[in-house]
């Protein structure tokens, strides 16, 4: 008898665990937010990609853009995520910018989540060598028009602790990008859309271009697809 409450006990503990399994399985998702044309003949693309489970994730985010016959701009990021409050999850890891050169290398502390009033929100600090300070702040909304047609504004800061004629980033308030997209979607995991984007350098990033006869801000028309699986 003894023998047998032991086995049923082994087997009821194994069934948590299976049924633990079942409830919080491993999952992967790839979600690709912009794959685009932008005038001018350039083309972008941003998403990421995370595998893992209910509250602790991996991710693999990246933003990537094509013009003029070369890669203008290339970021990629590797983070370990961990939910800290519903809807809000922790992130941290390491930011790869291999475009534009010199490349650079930086640690990542984020916060990723949906602020009140249902804005997409990342807000994310990046520290380099000796000492250097960035950030990025994103929010996105999405407007449903109908079941089918979503308007999505977005908007995103990008600030430095301090200049790098290099990559042209002065410090303070460096670069703000507006962006106004209108999307269809087919079935919820494919969409196109159609949009318009607008970026302005700001302080000393704005001189440096200036420095090198270069446009301080543009309104551009996109095109493009977002997609997941």
């Amino acid at each position: 008898m003894k023998k047998l409450l032991v086995c049923l006990g082994l087997l009821g503990t194994a069934s948590g665990v299976f049924a633990h399994d079942t409830d919080d399985p491993l999952l992967f998702n790839l979600q690709v937010e912009q794959l685009e044309w932008r005038e001018g003949d350039a083309l972008a693309m941003e998403g990421d990609a995370w595998l893992g489970r209910d509250l602790q994730k991996f991710w693999v985010k990246f933003d990537l853009e094509y013009a003029d016959d070369h890669l203008e701009e290339a970021e990629v990021q590797a983070l370990y995520g961990v939910a800290v409050a519903p809807y809000w999850d922790m992130q941290f890891g390491v930011r790869r910018d291999v475009r534009p050169q010199p490349s650079q290398t930086w640690g990542v502390l984020a916060l990723h989540g949906l602020a009140p009033y249902f804005f997409e929100t990342d807000i994310s600090l990046f520290i380099g060598d000796g000492g250097a300070v960035a950030a990025n702040l994103t929010a996105e909304y999405e407007l449903l028009l109908t079941q089918k047609l979503i308007l999505a504004p977005e908007i995103s800061a990008d600030l430095y602790g301090q200049n790098d004629r290099e990559v042209g980033s002065g410090s303070g308030l460096s670069e703000v990008t507006m962006g106004l997209r209108l999307r269809y979607e087919i079935r919820p995991e494919l969409a196109p859309y159609v949009g318009v984007q607008h970026w302005q350098k700001h302080g000393n990033s704005a001189t440096f271009t200036r420095e090198l006869e270069e446009a301080t801000s543009d309104t551009l028309l996109v095109a493009g697809l977002r997609f997941w699986f």
